[in-house]
């Protein structure tokens, strides 16, 4: 039935923390008001100690919710070319990185609330079990959920290890027929017209066009909102009237 909505708890999530230093890059303190959790990146695919501490600072003060984003070694490509690693290496990435959070985390008395690979590393777990239980082999540590990709290993690998799956929709990106999503190597402006036709869709019929017209049936329990792009802060507060209504 049209306006009868499937998911009225569904939150929204950002990326944020991508900074370097005095360089600073995506729309993290407009977009906190916004949302209910954030994945902060630790320091390899982009962020530093000092953003990290600023971040968490700030998430703490506006009562949101902080979760692990960690990437590939790879600043330059931002995390989203993609690497050949075995399972340790991708546990060792991982555990770096999240430890290095938690850290900041322990130090503001925040809770790590869950972990989300970033880029490539995101598109490779959902592929693979094995690199997939690496990450996994983490979230058990800190006994915290993992957000990630409904469908893929990301799914199938955390339900399997019994660690708590948050599934996530995206509305600033395009999706294939398979029900991947398309992320490109730089950010580039989202249509909010369709990022909020989007998100009425999923909640009204629990799918998604994909970009050769397929209908695609996704189950998700957050929205995910890519800091970096120019327009995110209005998309963001777009997506959260529809979630409002």
């Amino acid at each position: 039935m049209k306006g009868k909505t499937l998911i009225p708890q569904l939150t929204l999530n950002s990326d944020m923390g991508e900074s370097y230093g005095i360089h600073s890059f995506g729309n993290d303190e407009a977009l906190l008001p916004l949302v209910d959790s954030i994945n902060v990146a630790c320091g390899m695919h982009a962020g530093d100690p000092s953003t990290m501490n600023r971040i968490v600072a700030a998430a703490a003060s506006a009562g949101v919710r902080v979760g692990a984003h960690p990437g590939l070694p790879d600043p330059v490509g931002f995390g989203r070319r993609e690497m050949v690693l075995r399972k340790d290496e991708v546990r060792d990435l991982v555990r770096y990185q999240v430890g290095a959070l938690w850290g900041f985390l322990d130090s503001a008395g925040v809770p790590l609330n869950h972990i989300k690979p970033h880029g490539a590393l995101f598109a490779m777990l959902s592929r693979s079990e094995e690199l997939m239980d690496a990450l996994c082999d983490v979230a058990e540590q800190f006994n915290v959920p993992v957000y990630g990709l409904p469908g893929t290993c990301h799914e199938t690998t955390a339900a399997r290890r019994g660690i708590p799956f948050v599934g996530e929709l995206y509305v600033d990106l395009d999706y294939n027929a398979d029900g991947t999503v398309i992320v490109n190597r730089s950010a580039d402006v989202s249509w909010i017209a369709q990022a909020v036709q989007r998100t009425h869709r999923y909640l009204e019929e629990g799918t998604i066009a994909s970009v050769t017209g397929e209908t695609v049936r996704v189950r998700a329990d957050t929205i995910c909102i890519h800091s970096d792009q120019a327009n995110s802060v209005e998309l963001a507060a777009a997506v959260r009237d529809v979630l409002n209504i």
